[in-house]
């Protein structure tokens, strides 16, 4: 018996329900963006764009940089937008929509998430490029999916875990631990100022330590990331997609890294001049090895 209606929601076009793509219309490279304003400033460095598809928040454009079919897509924010956009983007290239069953050969996509970022270190610049080798969920997304975690990943969950019991007691959060692709961030490394260990947060302002009129309830959460480090590497920066992203990646098997313009320094208290200046030298440095992934 294949996969029910109410679970692989399909629309009559037969494309997948929230994405509103066919399985024909993405490549096995695929770019995640979070606003779909910088989907076309992606996209723009493409040699040919094979279609746009468009529907709420999620933008999809698909084409070719030299001899390699890539896609751009838009998440929106956080990793509730996460959680459909890598289980519809898995579904279209793992599972059968005609006979709706997982099919026996499964795809491997390669995920590159092209996002900004505020960095906790005071050493790391705004306007500098950090690649993500691991990444801490501190949000709720992996609480609702079996996990069997092994290795390093076991060891780094453990470690995460026992640090984070403070942020655990006063949020009832538990964290989560995720790795990127070692062959992806090995890709990358060349583009990148620095590495290390992203957070992602569950919202912008209360759960990333923002105070306007509201007052965070973790007193010296800067300082509890700052002193976790693990695999050479510390906590570096926060964001709110990258956990998602690489835990949702290592259950289903596909490839992934997080690529983080420095927009912000949350310790110095400083935001980039340029913004988009930086966003646009991320893009430009991440198309140059794209074409290369094998």
């Amino acid at each position: 018996m294949g996969i029910a209606s109410s679970e692989l929601i399909l629309n009559e076009n037969k494309s997948i329900y929230h994405l509103h793509l066919k399985p024909s219309e993405i490549a096995d490279t695929i770019i995640t963006v979070g606003d779909p304003e910088r989907v076309e400033k992606v996209s723009c460095y493409f040699d040919e764009i094979e279609c746009k598809i468009s529907k709420r928040e999620f933008k999809t454009h698909t084409g070719r940089i030299g001899n390699k079919r890539v896609s751009v897509i838009s998440t929106g924010i956080g990793t509730d937008n996460i959680d459909i956009v890598l289980n519809e983007l898995d579904a279209l290239v793992n599972i059968d929509f005609e006979t709706r069953k997982v099919k026996d050969r499964l795809s491997k996509l390669h995920i590159i998430r092209l996002g900004t970022s505020g960095t906790l270190q005071p050493h790391i610049p705004v306007d500098s490029i950090l690649l993500s080798k691991h990444a801490i969920g501190m949000d709720g997304l992996m609480h609702f999916y079996e996990r069997n975690s092994e290795g390093i990943l076991d060891l780094f969950q453990r470690e995460v875990e026992n640090h984070l019991q403070e942020f655990l007691l006063q949020t009832g959060m538990k964290p989560y631990a995720a790795m990127s692709s070692a062959t992806l961030f090995k890709h990358f490394s060349s583009l990148a100022d620095f590495s290390g260990i992203t957070c992602t947060a569950t919202g912008f302002y209360g759960p990333q330590n923002r105070k306007l009129r509201l007052n965070p309830k973790m007193k010296d959460f800067f300082g509890l990331l700052q002193d976790f480090h693990f695999d050479g590497v510390t906590v570096t920066n926060l964001e709110m997609e990258t956990a998602g992203i690489y835990a949702m990646s290592n259950l289903l098997g596909h490839e992934a890294i997080s690529i983080n313009a420095i927009l912000a320094n949350r310790i110095q208290g400083q935001f980039s001049r340029n913004p988009e200046k930086t966003i646009e030298n991320l893009i430009q440095k991440a198309i140059a090895q794209i074409e290369s992934i094998a």
